[in-house]
């Protein structure tokens, strides 16, 4: 990696932790960034993780109080998404690296939908749920969200927060602060899984992670100063070219 490129790299780690912490959504131009700087995707995808860790976690120190009260109550949700991010990421880490070249369209696809349709999402998982809502099948949802997370994770926040609030943690930003331990907890394993599997690119992952720390710093100060409805649209927009061009990439000939 020469000078250039890492200072790209940078920029995009950058974009990529303001993008976060304002909208939401950076791993549909970062993760391409990567494979654009000459990263195979299997190995692209792993160093996104750690390069937008610092971005994921920026949110826990603003609910401390929040989980402080919880306490105990997080354990087995730790747990069950833990196992779930590990098992997703071997998949990822044992899978033949072909077969996750043929799902990075669906996988941008779905991720996009997920942006796109969340709060309709969320809004139908709730009232489907109810009082009748057993934990058992939310623990179900979480473990089977979690494999997705640990495999690729893009528009997993929303889910989360859906899957915390069907846990009964009703109020927004209870629900919010076990989205984010849950999305900086299972990235971690994650993390760990692909290191110990030689799939990161360390120098490319330091380069975007140094960017999103100061991307997630700023983007967390203009938060509420920024129309999130319009970048939201935007990263849908992306999403969906980024969808046909891997459509064409992948199926094209």
């Amino acid at each position: 990696m020469d000078t250039t490129q890492a200072g790209v790299l940078i920029v995009i780690g950058l974009l990529g932790g303001l993008w976060n912490a304002v909208a939401g959504g950076a791993t549909l131009f970062t993760f391409p960034a990567l494979m654009a700087a000459g990263l195979p995707p299997v190995v692209a995808n792993a160093t996104n993780y750690l390069a937008l860790l610092p971005s994921n976690a920026a949110a826990l120190p603003a609910y401390r109080e929040e989980l402080q009260d919880l306490g105990k109550q997080l354990l087995p949700l730790l747990l069950v998404s833990g196992l779930g991010a590990i098992t997703g990421s071997v998949l990822l880490l044992v899978s033949d690296p072909a077969v996750f070249v043929t799902l990075i369209p669906f996988l941008i696809l779905f991720a996009t939908g997920l942006f796109a349709f969340g709060d309709a999402l969320r809004s139908w998982l709730l009232r489907s749920a109810g009082d009748n809502g057993g934990h058992l099948a939310v623990y179900s949802a979480l473990f089977v969200s979690s494999i997705y997370g640990g495999y690729f994770g893009a528009g997993l926040g929303i889910i989360l927060l859906a899957i915390a609030q069907l846990m009964g943690f009703s109020d927004f930003h209870v629900a919010n602060s076990v989205k984010n331990l849950l999305a900086s907890s299972f990235t971690l394993l994650s993390v760990a899984v692909f290191g110990v599997g030689g799939l990161i690119a360390w120098p490319q992952a330091i380069a975007m992670m140094v960017g999103s720390v100061i991307g997630g710093y700023a983007g967390g100060r203009l938060a509420k100063r920024v129309n999130a409805r319009y970048l939201r649209g935007a990263v849908i927009v992306f999403g969906l070219v980024l969808t046909l061009v891997y459509f064409l990439r992948a199926f094209g000939n």
